[in-house]
């Protein structure tokens, strides 16, 4: 992206975020214009939304992916609408479960310079080159999260909105692991490291849940989220 000032043309550094500050004044309108077609598109959607979270990187028959898409339809017969990331693997499979079942298919895709590739199952899409931004649409308009297993994207992901329901900087929402096999040495370690050295309380705990099964996770969404009127 180039924009002309002054008789100049300025070009948008390959880093967003770097120690610059050339640019900086239109960035600033570029990050306000993501901000602002984000609030406009998503207070459009009129039911309840689960993101789900997990990696780009997950094959179509890996077994995680097919759970991700099971879940999705579950929660899309259930009434409520599905928020991805966009791109592939569980992204998509979520997507796939979500449009397949005749829900609302959400898929907030992020401008990478690999991996990233919007999926052909979305039927709601936005795009997005700041990742804080997006992460605020992610969070703001969704009533759970969905972890499935991922990389250093998804961890990032779940701990900001642990840390933000834990500072109470947002309403309590469910978050659920999914994948007990993957999850459970860095639940083990939160609990033999953070919580014994006094970095969370144990309520802290209570924050996430660790399921295995569609049905469950399906179940306790519906039981755990209220949806304002």
């Amino acid at each position: 992206m180039s924009i002309v000032t002054n008789g100049r043309i300025m070009r948008e550094p390959k880093y967003c975020l770097d120690n610059t500050v050339i640019g900086d004044s239109w960035r600033m309108f570029r990050i306000l214009s993501e901000f602002v077609e984000g609030f406009d598109a998503m207070s459009a959607i009129e039911v309840p939304a689960v993101t789900i979270y997990g990696s780009a990187r997950t094959g179509a028959d890996n077994e995680y992916y097919k759970l991700a898409e099971k879940i999705a339809a579950g929660l899309a017969v259930a009434g409520f609408g599905v928020i991805t990331g966009g791109g592939p693997g569980i992204m998509e499979a979520a997507n796939k479960g979500a449009s397949g079942a005749g829900g609302v298919s959400v898929g907030l895709n992020i401008d990478l310079p690999h991996e990233q590739a919007p999926n052909p199952y979305v039927n709601f899409s936005l795009d997005f080159k700041y990742f804080f931004v997006r992460k605020v649409m992610l969070m703001k308009y969704s009533t759970g999260f969905v972890c499935m297993p991922g990389g250093f994207g998804s961890l990032d992901e779940l701990f900001e909105s642990l840390t933000l329901i834990q500072t109470e900087r947002i309403k309590p929402f469910p978050i659920v692991l999914v994948g007990s096999e993957f999850w459970g040495g860095l639940v083990d370690w939160i609990k033999d490291k953070m919580l014994s050295h006094g970095n969370i309380h144990e309520e802290d705990l209570r924050l996430f849940r660790v399921l295995d099964d569609v049905g469950e996770v399906i179940d306790h969404l519906k039981k755990h989220i209220t949806v304002e009127k």
